[in-house]
């Protein structure tokens, strides 16, 4: 049944349904216009379609809206979203903004916003959902709620102000990193960087992995030194280090200096590497374990919830000391084959002898031929003494062979498939070459 009423927060993510009930995608947003004396009208919705690509759905196109799923006729245009002049995204540009309430003069904060269909297919903004400041000095006390119509309110932004972002934050908490990464890019420059700033730590941490290096670079400029050393010392070792690769020395140094040793250590480690080769491309925080470790320690390691799944598929054994640069490398153990065997077994008794580690001065091209030749998600890199320095996983490779605006692009332009092709070829030239060598 389609409701007449609508808060705008709940409905971002409920799922978009074609009327053979198949899924189109979610609802990331709801675009409105704003008109000279009536409430702003509604134009349609921002859909995520599969591929992480952002449609408009026009409302004209939606039959029904209710019980946290929206109905369209089918006929949806898979063009990508561009926002237009005069265009408002409720959530990214209107939750957390400030109004005046003229009756009481009192300025509040936009928590949510109610949309209502006048007939015919015709929604508006009917509601406002307003907090007003609190009346008491407790930190942790908030102040009142109430509803305004739109005719009994003013926008009061006073110049300056930064807008609050926490609301644009708490309808988007149901996103994983590259979603929410998405949807940074979509917004605004200014309000992206103020939703940025209200993010925790190690959730801007993880979000800045799946940006493009431009956009994060502007991001971490505009933080304060002491928070972007924050930030830098949650994001993956090999993250931080294409990041600080792009600053000046002066600014990287600057930034190593106030993360923690030892994310600062092993960051340095990475700088010193081409990053066209394994080394470059390596993250130094694989699964280590001692040839005593038994299956149980194994999968207890592998189990935890930070760990990102390419590392979480093998652990690597080597003698001490177990951080790297370890003791020499004694081979890796596949999550698969451990499953295979009882929880006393030693894992020094379940290496996998057929996989070879990668030099640290290897080439992408050829960490890529290797993964590719034994179906692996990660691979093992090592010094000159045959020490464990860190793992290639997937995501990496696939972050060098993929082209530069891939994050932002519906298909590849021509620019970035001339590049693609010249990346597969030194793949394909480093395969001829090695087998003529072993031939």
């Amino acid at each position: 049944m389609s409701a007449t009423k609508v808060f705008v927060a709940r409905l971002a993510g409920c799922s978009v349904f074609d009327p053979a009930g198949d899924r189109v995608g979610r609802v990331r947003d709801v675009l409105v216009v704003y008109r000279r004396a009536d409430p702003p009208r509604v134009v349609g919705l921002i859909v995520e379609v599969p591929g992480k690509r952002r449609i408009f759905v026009s409302v004209g196109r939606i039959t029904s809206i209710g019980a946290g799923q929206v109905i369209t006729t089918g006929l949806v245009n898979m063009r990508r979203f561009e926002q237009r002049g005069g265009e408002v995204r409720v959530i990214a540009e209107m939750l957390g903004r400030k109004v005046l309430i003229k009756k009481e003069r009192i300025r509040a904060t936009v928590e949510d916003v109610a949309i209502e269909d006048r007939g015919q297919g015709d929604w508006e903004v009917s509601q406002l959902f307003l907090r007003k400041p609190k009346t008491t000095p407790s930190p942790f006390g908030k102040g009142p709620t109430t509803f305004s119509t739109w005719n009994e309110v003013t926008e009061d932004e006073l110049p300056g102000e930064a807008q609050s972002a926490e609301h644009v934050i708490a309808a988007y908490s149901d996103l994983v990193a590259a979603d929410l990464a998405s949807t940074l890019l979509d917004l605004p420059e200014e309000r992206r960087f103020e939703v940025a700033e209200e993010l925790p730590d190690d959730r801007l941490a993880d979000v800045l992995e799946e940006m493009p290096d431009q956009e994060r670079i502007e991001i971490l400029t505009r933080l304060e030194d002491a928070r972007a050393a924050d930030v830098l010392d949650q994001m993956q070792p090999d993250d931080a280090a294409d990041v600080l690769a792009q600053f000046s020395d002066e600014r990287s140094e600057a930034l190593l200096q106030l993360m923690e040793p030892e994310e600062a250590q092993d960051v340095r480690m990475l700088l010193e590497y081409e990053p066209d080769t394994a080394g470059g491309l390596m993250t130094t925080e694989p699964v280590i374990v001692s040839a005593d470790a038994t299956v149980a320690e194994g999968l207890a390691l592998i189990r935890r919830h930070e760990l990102a799944p390419a590392l979480g598929a093998s652990v690597c054994v080597t003698l001490p000391p177990y951080e790297p640069p370890t003791g020499r490398f004694l081979g890796l153990v596949h999550f698969q084959r451990m499953l295979r065997y009882p929880p006393n077994e030693r894992l020094g008794t379940l290496i996998d002898q057929q996989t070879e580690p990668v030099r640290v001065d290897a080439s992408a091209a050829e960490v890529t031929r290797v993964m590719a030749t034994y179906n692996l998600v990660s691979v093992p890199v090592v010094d000159d003494a045959h020490r464990l320095v860190g793992v290639v996983t997937i995501d990496d490779v696939l972050d060098h062979v993929l082209p530069d605006d891939w994050r932002s692009r519906d298909e590849t332009s021509t620019a970035s498939r001339a590049r693609l092709r010249q990346r597969k070829a030194a793949v394909t030239t480093e395969r001829r070459t090695t087998r003529g060598t072993n031939g």
